[in-house]
């Protein structure tokens, strides 16, 4: 493998799921418009991904949750930068927890309309809306940056104070106000954090959020080297014309361009 060449994995895993499973859906689709020829390989910071920067694993399915674990390792072991395609919000303890083996001092970047830092959900701690707690709670990471955040409840602010959690809500977001980052930097990208009028396609639809051009100069504003990223809970049984696919398509583009 080259110095720029980036590992993707799809997760085909929506068990963690609270109110409606569909996003073990997702991954074929997001490929499926990511490499349409409709499309061409530039991004919008100039920067060209071809085909011989990815090496493109294929989508796996998951009977169980720590299988997702096993094989993000598997992959980390051949490459440095892996982007994964899921599934629900769930996988990406597990996959932070493997980040968590390779690299020191990781900050994430996550991009989400829900805090998702249960303590538990419905009596399970691995449940997509406590991943963060799980994360925080082993120490896997030295920061955690939450954007577009409007849905917090009293307990998760508890969790934030706990955990020391920097959020900034969408309430009082602002692009002149953009975090910066020392790295290496993980970007969890839950496309609920977009505003359902651009993405639709989602299991928990919550209004008042992100435009797909905030997130895209949120993105390009990073200057730390990331290391990966995972862009989950797009839900296709809830899409609209497959507006959802084609923005999560383009928001994986933007996302393997600053990788690179």
């Amino acid at each position: 493998m080259g110095i720029d060449t980036i590992t993707i994995q799809g997760i085909l895993y929506d068990e963690k799921s609270s109110f409606q499973t569909g996003p073990a859906k997702a991954p074929p689709l997001i490929r499926k418009r990511y490499y349409s020829d409709a499309y061409n390989s530039f991004a919008e910071n100039g920067k060209e991904i071809r085909r011989d920067m990815l090496v493109d694993k294929g989508d796996f399915h998951i009977e169980e949750y720590w299988q997702i674990l096993e094989l993000t390792r598997r992959h980390l072991s051949k490459c440095d930068k892996l982007l994964t395609l899921g599934g629900d919000h769930s996988i990406t303890y597990a996959l932070v927890k493997a980040f968590a083996e390779k690299y020191n001092g990781i900050e994430i970047l996550h991009i989400d309309a829900h805090g998702d830092l249960y303590d538990e959900y419905e009596g399970d701690r691995l449940s997509h809306a406590c991943p963060f707690a799980r994360i925080m709670e082993d120490g896997l990471v030295s920061r955690l940056v939450q954007v577009g955040i409007r849905s917090l409840t009293t307990h998760q602010r508890d969790q934030i104070k706990k955990y020391g959690v920097e959020v900034i809500e969408m309430k009082d977001f602002n692009l002149a106000h953009l975090p910066s980052f020392n790295g290496p930097v993980y970007i969890s990208l839950d496309i609920d954090g977009i505003d359902p009028a651009f993405a639709p396609g989602v299991s928990h639809q919550e209004s008042g959020g992100l435009t797909p051009r905030e997130v895209i100069k949120i993105m390009h504003s990073i200057a730390s080297p990331v290391i990966g990223a995972d862009i989950v809970e797009y839900n296709p049984e809830n899409d609209v014309g497959g507006i959802t696919a084609a923005l999560s398509a383009k928001l994986m583009k933007e996302i393997l361009s600053i990788m690179i």
